[in-house]
């Protein structure tokens, strides 16, 4: 990971001999010795550590001060150099904000080792324990750079879905072990120039050359699904989904877990703020990501990912059952949460809406016709995103979930559980 140091300095020698000591394919050297200069690169770049001179127009203390007060995403290590070697000095430029205090002139070896120090004690205390990744401020700090970047650069966010399903399903254990063999596969399609950093437990960014991630989305989609169902117990692989943990009777239906990956180049749109690259990245990502399969979509000039997603939240719910009073009960209690309820007692002739959710009675007699609607429903594109919550006398786990149905609760159920339910459907479905 490319690491960045920023020199204030007056002095022209020294701070090219400074520059040429500490520059290295893992981090970057820049100089100025205008302080206006240094606040702007300050701000755009975030370097992971500073090294200012008493030589700048300034005093050094109060300058590592003002330096303290601007705002970062990851404070960057201070340390200063001076002429001085008086404790006083010292002690005051210590205490107000510098990390270090280097006397000049420097042993250039030592000079060295101890800048190495800082950044690798500033690296390890900000990775990702489990995976040895840089962590989310990390992250966020590498797209903050490459704004201002004018090389052509890529940025990915990957994820893995149904991962918290897999999670609860499979436990800690076996999640940790999925993920470390996706950062494997990851870590096996870069270079030492690219970037991999954590977002969130079962989300990655990468930083790369803007002409090299498509095919390395195409190798990662590859490379998941090709070893995913080893993750699978042999009876989840021959069902083709998984039964998430309930109660003795009552189960819900998990798709596998798929990697997403979406992606944006600076080729098409210049971004000059980290916030709106983010926010396109995250759109990008999201009109990516498909039910049950790997995918991955890259920025086209026709698709800016900006305004491109409507994130407008589907309240409408769908009550399929014969019971009138049931209808009647389960409409009322929805509507007071803030649900658009449509009931029917007709489970051949749908409504012509697309809810968020259909709550389905299989059935009272042994044909279980609900069922038989449930499996109608799926095969139509128009429901792909419509969770189906199927309730039951006949205590079947895997027949209804068969069916198609996202959850089985059985029959008789209490309100304020199906209730609970209900929410996390409809939060699911979005």
């Amino acid at each position: 990971m490319q690491t960045v140091t920023l020199i204030i300095d007056k002095r022209r020698e020294l701070s090219t001999k400074y520059k040429k000591l500490l520059a290295s394919k893992t981090n970057t050297a820049i100089v100025t010795g205008n302080l206006l200069s240094a606040i702007k690169i300050i701000k755009d770049k975030e370097p992971d550590l500073i090294i200012i001179s008493d030589s700048i127009d300034s005093n050094l203390g109060d300058f590592c001060k003002k330096i303290r007060g601007l705002t970062y995403n990851m404070r960057p290590v201070i340390i200063a150099t001076s002429k001085s070697s008086e404790l006083e000095d010292k002690l005051y430029v210590l205490e107000n904000g510098a990390d270090d205090f280097i006397p000049e002139p420097v042993v250039p070896e030592e000079f060295v080792m101890r800048i190495k120090a800082h950044l690798r004690r500033e690296l390890e205390s900000n990775m990702d324990q489990k995976l040895l990744l840089p962590g989310r401020n990390y992250s966020l700090r590498a797209v903050k750079r490459i704004v201002s970047d004018n090389t052509f650069w890529a940025a990915m966010l990957i994820s893995i879905e149904n991962f918290k399903n897999y999670k609860e399903t499979y436990t800690g254990l076996a999640s940790d072990k999925l993920i470390q063999t996706y950062c494997a596969i990851i870590n096996s399609a870069l270079t030492e120039n690219d970037f991999l950093g954590t977002v969130e437990e079962n989300k990655f960014l990468i930083i790369t050359n803007g002409l090299k991630a498509e095919k390395i989305a195409n190798y990662l989609t590859f490379a998941f699904d090709s070893v995913a169902s080893k993750f699978y117990s042999e009876k989840d692989n021959k069902r083709g989904y998984m039964i998430m943990k309930g109660d003795e009777f009552a189960g819900r239906r998990s798709n596998f877990v798929h990697t997403t990956i979406g992606i944006i180049t600076n080729e098409f749109i210049q971004y000059k703020d980290p916030g709106r690259l983010l926010n396109s990245l995250i759109q990008i990502h999201h009109m990516a990501n498909l039910n049950s399969k790997s995918n991955y979509l890259i920025e086209r000039p026709q698709i800016t990912a900006e305004n491109a997603v409507n994130f407008e939240i589907n309240k409408k719910i769908l009550i399929i059952e014969e019971d009138e009073a049931t209808a009647i009960l389960l409409r009322t209690i929805l509507e007071l949460q803030g649900y658009e309820v449509i009931t029917t007692n007709n489970y051949k002739k749908l409504p012509n809406i697309i809810p968020a959710i259909i709550i389905i009675d299989a059935g009272k007699d042994k044909t279980l016709k609900g069922l038989e609607t449930c499996k109608k429903i799926r095969r139509k594109n128009s429901y792909d995103k419509t969770k189906l919550l199927v309730t039951s006398v006949y205590h079947d786990k895997e027949l209804v979930l068969n069916s198609g149905a996202d959850l089985y609760i059985p029959k008789p159920y209490e309100i304020s559980n199906l209730i609970k339910w209900v929410e996390n459907l409809q939060n699911s479905s979005q």
